[in-house]
């Protein structure tokens, strides 16, 4: 029974207990001078909570300094600048799953029941094969997986493939007001990723894993897609890909964590605006792309 015992799941204090609003109270209060409220109750007990901390509680800066100290991320940084909010560069990351190439939550997965589609590269969960280990929880370093204690079931982001499948941008993309998620095909080689995502040096692993992302437009590459059965379709879908551009042409993306050695196949662009001020103040345009989008050494962040 312990063959598959795993000592380091999260707890219901990793997550912080659940609660809902008793909305019920809000809306059939009588009439009264005062203002009804909707009081927090936890999901778990059902009893009244006061809501202390949670999952996002300190996204924007208005929640506690209560877990700052246990930041992994700032373990490194002196306290002087952790705290010196007003010094904080801050932006917005939304994550969801990696889709990676080289998935750690399915080299954990004791079931088999997570797996990487081979046609387009997004990594699924069998619900059928599941049978509630766990280990893709704690095996994936970006916690994308969690699980779903209704069901007995992993759960994780399905790259919306229902939508995938009839040409349809996912559900996250098509909403975003920003509309600053892009989705596009890539060719990547197969056979090299095991190579790349074990290179010595984690300092070679961006390069490494942006080699095996192979140009559409070679002639070598295309010819190989086209013996693979791959249809013109799609080589003309990965030859307008929007992402290639931002990964090759412009080399602006990057990788989350490379330094996992998963092979994460969302990539982000670092915020641009603190770099656009030093060139404005430079003398130069900050608007012209040859600028704005020059060398990625000349745009990165300093990070202490």
């Amino acid at each position: 029974l312990r063959i598959f015992a795993n000592p380091k799941m999260p707890s219901i204090d990793d997550y912080y207990e659940p609660w809902t609003y008793d909305y019920e109270n809000l809306t059939n209060a009588p009439l009264g001078e005062q203002m009804p409220v909707a009081p927090p109750r936890s999901l778990i007990s059902g009893e009244p909570m006061k809501i202390e901390w949670s999952a996002n509680w300190d996204d924007n800066l208005g929640g506690s300094t209560e877990i700052l100290s246990g930041d992994p991320v700032l373990k490194k940084v002196s306290e002087q600048v952790r705290l010196e909010l007003e010094q904080t560069y801050m932006f917005y990351l939304p994550r969801i799953c990696e889709h990676c190439l080289n998935p750690s939550c399915v080299a954990s997965c004791p079931s088999g029941a997570m797996y990487k589609r081979s046609e387009d590269g997004i990594v699924l969960v069998d619900q059928d094969r599941c049978r509630g280990w766990r280990m893709c929880v704690s095996g994936c370093p970006y916690k994308k997986v969690y699980f779903n204690h209704k069901t007995g079931k992993a759960e994780k982001c399905t790259f919306c493939y229902p939508r995938i499948e009839v040409g349809l941008p996912t559900v996250c993309s098509e909403t975003c007001v920003g509309r600053l998620r892009y989705l596009g095909l890539v060719f990547y080689d197969v056979d090299r990723v095991l190579e790349a995502a074990t290179v010595e040096n984690d300092a070679d692993l961006y390069e490494a894993q942006k080699s095996i992302i192979l140009d559409p437009r070679d002639p070598a590459v295309l010819a190989g897609a086209r013996a693979e059965g791959i249809s013109e379709e799609w080589i003309e879908a990965a030859q307008r890909s929007p992402v290639y551009a931002l990964i090759h042409k412009y080399q602006v993306a990057l990788p989350l964590h490379p330094e996992y050695r998963t092979m994460p196949m969302v990539w982000y662009i670092p915020p641009l605006s603190p770099v656009v001020d030093a060139v404005a103040r430079d003398g130069h345009d900050a608007e012209e792309l040859g600028n704005l989008f020059g060398a990625l050494e000349a745009l990165r962040i300093p990070i202490e």
